[in-house]
C-alpha cells in the first residue's frame, strides 16, 4: 500500500485528530509468498525525540525519551510497575498521543498488538482463531489454513491446531496470540507482560519464540519484567531512567 508513510505524532494532538493531519495507519495486507515472509512492505522505523507522557492533572510518566529502532530489533521495556511501560506500547499503536516531543514511524506502520491477558472462544481450535484474520481480509478459506499453519508452526504449535481454546495450556494460549497477530502481518507487534501469567517452562518458550520472531523483519517491542525475556532481546529501552533524564537505548 502506497501513500502511508511517515507518521508524525506530535505533542498535544489527540489521536483522532491525527487522522485530521496527514496520519495513515497502512491496513491493507499483501499475502503473496508464505508465512516465513511475515511481511512484503517496506521496514517500519520509528524514531522517539524528547518524548513525554503524562495523563491528566499526573505527574509525567516519562519525559526526554529519545529511542530509534526499526524492523527485526526485539526490544525489551523495562520499568516497575506504573513506570509507563504500557502507555509506551500505546504511543506506538497510535493509540494515545505525547504530551511532548515527537514520535515518527515511517515505513510498514501496520501494528498487532498481543495483550498481557490471553483470551478467545472456548470452543474454537487454535487454527481458527489464526484463520480469522486471514480470512477477514479476504484469504480463501483453504488458503487461510494453509498460511494459519505456517504462523502456528512458527510459534512451536502445529501440533494443537485443531485442539479447541478451553484446553489450550496458558503457555499455548499466548503463543497461539502471538500467531494470530503474525497473520495480521504488522510491521510492529506490540507485545504486553507476554509471560506474566505464565510458569517457568511456558515462560521460557514464549521466550525463546520471540527470539526467534525478532529475526524475521518485523520490530517487536515487549513490555515486561521478565529478565528473561530481556534477555531474548536485543535492545532495552529503561523507562526507570527517564523520569525525568533522558532515556538511553542499550543493544
Amino acid at each position: 500500500m502506497r501513500g502511508c508513510r511517515g507518521s508524525h505524532h506530535r505533542a498535544g494532538q489527540r489521536p483522532r485528530e491525527r487522522a485530521r493531519h496527514g496520519v495513515c495507519r497502512c491496513r491493507e495486507t499483501d499475502y503473496s509468498g508464505n508465512a516465513s515472509r511475515l511481511r512484503g512492505h517496506q521496514r517500519v522505523r520509528v524514531a522517539a525525540t524528547e518524548l513525554s507522557f503524562a495523563h491528566s492533572g499526573a505527574a509525567p510518566l516519562y519525559s526526554g525519551l529519545s529511542f530509534r529502532a526499526e524492523g527485526g530489533d526485539l526490544v525489551a521495556l523495562t520499568g516497575p510497575s506504573g513506570s509507563g511501560k504500557s502507555t509506551l506500547l500505546s504511543l506506538l499503536g497510535g493509540w494515545l498521543a505525547p504530551t511532548a516531543g515527537t514520535l515518527e514511524i515511517s515505513g510498514d506502520e501496520r501494528v498487532a498488538l498481543v495483550s498481557q491477558n490471553p483470551h478467545g472462544v472456548p470452543g474454537r481450535t487454535a487454527l481458527d482463531h489464526v484463520c480469522l484474520p486471514l480470512v477477514a481480509a479476504g484469504m480463501r478459506r483453504d488458503e487461510a489454513v494453509t498460511a494459519a499453519r505456517e504462523y502456528l508452526s512458527l510459534v512451536r504449535l502445529e501440533h494443537v491446531a485443531e485442539r479447541p481454546y478451553r484446553m489450550l495450556s496458558g503457555g499455548e494460549r499466548q503463543r497461539m496470540l502471538l500467531a494470530r497477530a503474525l497473520a495480521s502481518r504488522p510491521g510492529m507487534l506490540l507485545v504486553d507482560e507476554p509471560t506474566a501469567q505464565l510458569d517457568a517452562a511456558s515462560a521460557r518458550e514464549v521466550c525463546e519464540v520471540l527470539s526467534n520472531l525478532g529475526q524475521r523483519g518485523a520490530l517487536i517491542f515487549i513490555a515486561t519484567h521478565d529478565h528473561r525475556v530481556v534477555d531474548a532481546c536485543s535492545r532495552v529501552i529503561d523507562l526507570l531512567t527517564v523520569v525525568p533524564p533522558a532515556a538511553e537505548v542499550s543493544s
